[in-house]
């Protein structure tokens, strides 16, 4: 029975075996899981012993140092008092810019002034840039008196000075602006150049206080509807005799001025704008030898175009001559007023090459193009730098662009320096570097003054007449590098509020310390004398090239002098500031040095002369050997 009763159900003993199966099956496939779950696990112990970073090292305290702050020792500046003694030097010279209400945009921006021996007699005679009324006026008959306006020239008869300007040829009218002096005929008489709203005019010096007007044979006159500003000679070609650079303003007819109808705000009418007025090109003449010039302004490279519009880019004012780059070929910097700043490296080959966006010194630190007026460059940082200071309009601070010797790349250090915070708010226009102390470092000299006589109505900061500044430069470790000084340590006069526009510096006393002479648009100017009396001693230097490699005025020659362990040098330069010339000769500060080690005169061509040790307190005579 059990046999039959196996044998009828096959299929339940088929079902128990394949049950059993897939219970073993499941039982391998759980340990394997378990297996692989361990393996894992192990594998990423592993990999963690294996790979952990090393354990940070223990913290350990450590005793800080004490934070020291450097201070800066207390600025001492020098007691140095200007007084003004125009009156009693006998100069009675007053300014006419043709003003009678119309507001023309010339009438704000001459006044322009020159500092040369025209006599050879060892001094500094005065020449005062005049304007005139304007030819509508006169011919209206309404010429207030002031038809015979000209030119002024001084003579200066041992430290009071003598007007001289009946009959020497200089009496003549014009729109004038500025002045360049140089003996560009090598006859080692100082000759006059003049800009001019229209033609400029060109005197040579014939000796006895007589100059000849040579402007049509010489060739550079330039045209008749030109705005030309400022002026500078130097020997861009190596060739011995001075070349001329005339930089040239806008655009500007009468009509066009009055009929932009520029108003004030509240009304009245106002003076233009630079930028409603079109730019113009410069000029560029060279010396040919004979008693006459070349313009070779287009094929010297310095004629600019906006690379945006086609038009003439540049709208100039002031020029300042040094060969930044140190190739043995003087470059040119040119302030311009609201559009960018201009720089001309000189090839060497008579060619010049525009740099001013790539060298740093077109526009300010924002990319801005700025209200330029006067310019000028100078050594600083006992010679391992080149500054460039330029006058700005006002609410913009004057600029101070700064290069390593011998390169042209600038940074603007205003800031840095102390110099931007103290000028913002002035309307700067002349300019320039001198040794008010003589303690051997290179302060800076502004002359301020506003274009609108009513500005006081509509900007409260703001004055027509605003007063001239003075800073001392107290040296680059002090942290603030130009200090302004105030009326206790330079006197009321030389802050007293004018409208100032030109300005220069000279010895007109020679006493070893430096004057100052500023200009005033329509108004008297002022000569300020230094009455410095710290016992610094100093050392002036007047050179003289042989006319054949070298002009006979020097201009571009450097004079280097080496006093202990400092060595300080100074460029043979007159083109300087605002439409204005300084004196030639060179004056060095010494403060306490008794002796000087060396001196070394390079001379325009390149020639190096060892003079070796000189004399203090005094004035010396270098000529060119051959």
């Amino acid at each position: 029975m059990n046999k039959n009763t196996l044998d009828n159900h096959p299929s339940e003993s088929q079902d128990e075996t394949e049950h059993l199966d897939d219970a073993a099956i499941g039982h391998a496939f759980r340990i394997s899981l378990v297996a692989i779950a361990i393996l894992i696990v192990v594998g990423g112990v592993a990999v963690y012993l294996f790979s952990r970073p090393e354990p940070p090292p223990e913290v350990r305290e450590t005793k800080l140092a004490p934070v020291k702050i450097r201070e800066a020792s207390p600025l001492q500046l020098p007691k140095v008092m200007f007084t003004d003694v125009t009156e009693q030097a006998g100069i009675d010279f007053v300014h006419n810019n043709g003003a009678t209400g119309d507001k023309l945009l010339p009438e704000t921006m001459g006044g322009g002034c020159a500092v040369f021996d025209f006599d050879a007699d060892g001094d500094q005679d005065l020449l005062f840039v005049n304007s005139m009324n304007w030819q509508w006026d006169l011919d209206d008959g309404d010429a207030d008196g002031r038809a015979e306006s000209t030119m002024a020239l001084y003579r200066n008869d041992g430290g009071t000075f003598s007007d001289v300007t009946e009959g020497s040829g200089l009496d003549v009218s014009a729109y004038g602006m500025g002045a360049a002096v140089g003996d560009y005929n090598n006859d080692g008489k100082v000759d006059v150049f003049i800009t001019a709203l229209g033609s400029n005019r060109l005197f040579r010096n014939q000796g006895e206080g007589k100059f000849e007007e040579v402007t049509q044979s010489a060739g550079v006159a330039g045209d008749d509807d030109r705005w030309s500003t400022g002026a500078g000679w130097f020997d861009y070609d190596n060739d011995g005799d001075l070349d001329l650079f005339v930089a040239n303003y806008v655009q500007w007819t009468r009509q066009y001025d009055q009929a932009q109808n520029f108003q004030l705000v509240g009304g009245g009418r106002a003076y233009g704008r630079p930028q409603n007025f079109e730019g113009t090109f410069p000029y560029l003449y060279r010396n040919d030898g004979d008693g006459r010039f070349t313009d070779v302004s287009a094929d010297a490279g310095v004629q600019v175009r906006n690379p945006a519009t086609g038009v003439q880019l540049a709208k100039s004012l002031g020029v300042a001559i040094c060969d930044l780059d140190e190739n043995g070929a003087l470059d040119l910097i040119v302030s311009n007023d609201t559009v960018q700043n201009l720089l001309f490296r000189n090839t060497g080959d008579g060619k010049f090459q525009e740099f001013g966006v790539l060298s740093g010194i077109a526009f300010d630190s924002g990319g801005n193009a700025r209200g330029a007026m006067g310019i000028d460059i100078a050594p600083l940082r006992n010679d391992k730098a080149m500054a460039v200071a330029i006058g700005n309009f006002s609410n913009e601070m004057t600029a101070l662009y700064v290069s390593k010797r011998g390169r042209m790349q600038f940074f603007d250090e205003a800031i840095s320096t102390g110099l931007g915070p103290s000028t913002r708010l002035e309307l700067t226009f002349g300019i320039f570097y001198f040794d008010y102390d003589l303690d051997g470092r290179l302060d800076l000299f502004c002359a301020n003054g506003h274009l609108e006589e009513d500005i006081n109505r509509v900007q409260p900061s703001q004055h027509y007449e605003q007063p001239p500044q003075l800073f001392w430069n107290a040296g680059s470790t002090q942290g603030t590098e130009f200090v302004k000084v105030d009326a206790g340590h330079c006197g009321e006069d030389l802050l007293k509020p004018m409208v100032g526009r030109g300005a220069a510096y000279l010895d007109f006393d020679n006493d070893g310390d430096l004057d100052v002479l500023v200009t005033a648009t329509g108004r008297k100017p002022r000569l300020l004398r230094n009455d410095l009396d710290l016992q610094h001693h100093y050392v002036r230097f007047e050179l003289h090239g042989d006319g054949i490699h070298c002009n006979r005025d020097a201009i571009g020659a450097w004079v280097e002098l080496t006093v202990a362990d400092k060595v300080f040098r100074k460029q043979v330069m007159p083109t300087r500031s605002y439409l204005s010339q300084v004196e030639l000769p060179v004056t060095f500060g010494l403060a306490d040095a008794e002796s000087i080690d060396n001196v070394t005169i390079q001379w325009p061509d390149g020639q190096r002369q060892e003079i070796g040790s000189v004399d203090i307190d005094q004035t010396h005579t270098v000529h060119r050997t051959p």
